[in-house]
C-alpha cells in the first residue's frame, strides 16, 4: 500500500481557508425583526383600537346625554303635575307610569327613549330600621335565632352610637391588622358591609365577592332616611318583616298592585291610604307602611342604532315623607367624639341646589362675594343622585340654613 504525502507549508505561509456562507445569518436576522416588527404593529393596532373604542363611546355619551336630560326634565314636569294635581305620588298606576308619552315628548329622529320607574320607598331604610325588624327579616332568610341576633348587633353595633348589644356579641375591629373604629352612622355604600364583623361572613363568599344574601339585603334596604315603606311598592321580604303577611297575604298585595290574578279584570291599582288595604290583606299589621313614595328612582335610557346612554336619578318631593341622603360625620376614633348618627334635614325646594350646576353657580356667586346669596332655583324636586352610564355623578348639598 502506498501512502500519499501532502505538502506541508511552508512556515510563514498561510493557508487558504473556506469562507463560511453568509445568507443564513442574514436570513435569520431579517425574519427576528420581521417577527418584532409584527408584535410592535400588533400592540400599536389593539392600543389604537381601543382608544378608538373609548373615543367613540364618549362621542356617543356627548351625543345622547343631553337627550337624556330632556328626557329626564319631561318625566319630572310630569310627575310634579300629577303631585299638584292629587297631592302625592303614590303609584305609576295613577297614571305617570308613560310620562314622554303623556307629555306628547318627541325625541330626535333615529332615537329611541325608554323610562322606567323603581320605587326606592318600597324598601326598608337602614337608617330607621330596628332591632326586631333586622330580625324578623333574617330569620325569613332561614338564620337560626343566635345567628340571626348576632348578625343584628353587629349591623347595629356598626350603624348607631352608644349601641348595646343584646346577645354575646363582641367586635374586635382594634385588634384588625390596621385597626379601626365603627362609624356610628348608617351605610353609604353596601361595599361597607365587608368591613363589619359577621357581616362579611353572612354577605361575602370565600372568593371575597358579594353573595346572594349580600344581593338581597341590597335588594331589601335602602341606604336613604325615610319615615316609612311605601305599601305599594314593598318587596315581599318587607311585608314579610315589617307587616308580618304571610306569603298568600303578600300575593294578594301583588295581584291588587299589578292586576293580576283576582284583580285582574280591575288592571294595576294602588293603595290610597292604609285602610284601603284591610279587604285586600285581611289580618295585618300596617301600622309601619306608608301609601306614598318617598324616593323614586329613575330609569332613562336612549338608544341611537347601536349606540346606549343610561341616566338614572333619585328624587324625593319636600314633606313630611321626604327621603334624605345620610350626612352626618363618621366617628373621630382620635378624639372619642362620635357623631349624633342623625342626617342633615330636608332640604327646602326653593333653597336647596338640587343639581350639579346650580351648585356651581352658587360656588360662584361665593367667589365673587363673600355675603352673596346662592342662588336659588324653584324646583319641585330635590335630586339625591344622579347616575350617567352606572357612574354617579356628585351632587351638590343642600346649602347650610340661614342664620
Amino acid at each position: 500500500m502506498m501512502k500519499t504525502s501532502h505538502p506541508q507549508p511552508a512556515p510563514g505561509d498561510t493557508a487558504p481557508r473556506p469562507t463560511p456562507p453568509r445568507g443564513g445569518s442574514v436570513l435569520v436576522i431579517v425574519l427576528v425583526t420581521l417577527v418584532i416588527t409584527a408584535f410592535a404593529l400588533t400592540a400599536f393596532l389593539d392600543k389604537a383600537s381601543s382608544d378608538l373604542i373609548v373615543a367613540a363611546r364618549e362621542a356617543d355619551a356627548r351625543r345622547l346625554r343631553q337627550e337624556a336630560y330632556s328626557a329626564l326634565e319631561v318625566t319630572l314636569s310630569v310627575l310634579s303635575c300629577f303631585n299638584q294635581t292629587v297631592g302625592a305620588l303614590r303609584s305609576p298606576a295613577e297614571g305617570w307610569g308613560d310620562p314622554l308619552t303623556f307629555a306628547n315628548y318627541t325625541p330626535t329622529e333615529g332615537r329611541t327613549v325608554e323610562v322606567t320607574f323603581e320605587d326606592e320607598s318600597g324598601k326598608l331604610s337602614l337608617p330607621n330600621v330596628d332591632s326586631p325588624t333586622l330580625l324578623a327579616l333574617f330569620q325569613l332568610w332561614d338564620m337560626t335565632q343566635p345567628d340571626a341576633q348576632k348578625l343584628t348587633d353587629a349591623l347595629l353595633g356598626w350603624m348607631k352610637p352608644n349601641y348595646t348589644p343584646s346577645g354575646t356579641f363582641t367586635p374586635d375591629y382594634d385588634q384588625a391588622v390596621i385597626p379601626y373604629t365603627p362609624p356610628a352612622r348608617s351605610l353609604r355604600s353596601f361595599d361597607e358591609l365587608a368591613a363589619i364583623d359577621v357581616a362579611r361572613d353572612v354577605f361575602y363568599g370565600e372568593d371575597g365577592r358579594p353573595n346572594d344574601l349580600w344581593h338581597r339585603f341590597a335588594d331589601d334596604f335602602s341606604l336613604l332616611n325615610f319615615r316609612q315603606p311605601n305599601l305599594n311598592g314593598a318587596r315581599p321580604d318587607v311585608l314579610a318583616a315589617l307587616g308580618s303577611f304571610d306569603a298568600t297575604q303578600q300575593q294578594n298585595i301583588s295581584d291588587y298592585v299589578n292586576g293580576a290574578g283576582s284583580y285582574q279584570a280591575k288592571g294595576p291599582t294602588y293603595f290610597r291610604n292604609v285602610r284601603d288595604a284591610a279587604p285586600v290583606i285581611g289580618q295585618g299589621n300596617v301600622t309601619g307602611f306608608t301609601t306614598q313614595i318617598s324616593a323614586l328612582r329613575i330609569h332613562i335610557t336612549v338608544h341611537d342604532g347601536r349606540a346606549v346612554y343610561r341616566l338614572g336619578a333619585v328624587v324625593t318631593l319636600p314633606g313630611q315623607q321626604a327621603a334624605q341622603t345620610v350626612q352626618s360625620s363618621a366617628t373621630n376614633g382620635t378624639s372619642g367624639a362620635s357623631a349624633t348618627g342623625t342626617t342633615a334635614p330636608a332640604a327646602n325646594p326653593s333653597t336647596s341646589a338640587t343639581t350639579a350646576q346650580t351648585g356651581a353657580a352658587s360656588a360662584a356667586a361665593a367667589n365673587n362675594s363673600s355675603t352673596a346669596a346662592p342662588a336659588k332655583l324653584n324646583y319641585p324636586f330635590t335630586v339625591l343622585e344622579i347616575h350617567e352610564n352606572d357612574e354617579p355623578v356628585p351632587v351638590a348639598p343642600p346649602p347650610p340654613p340661614a342664620a
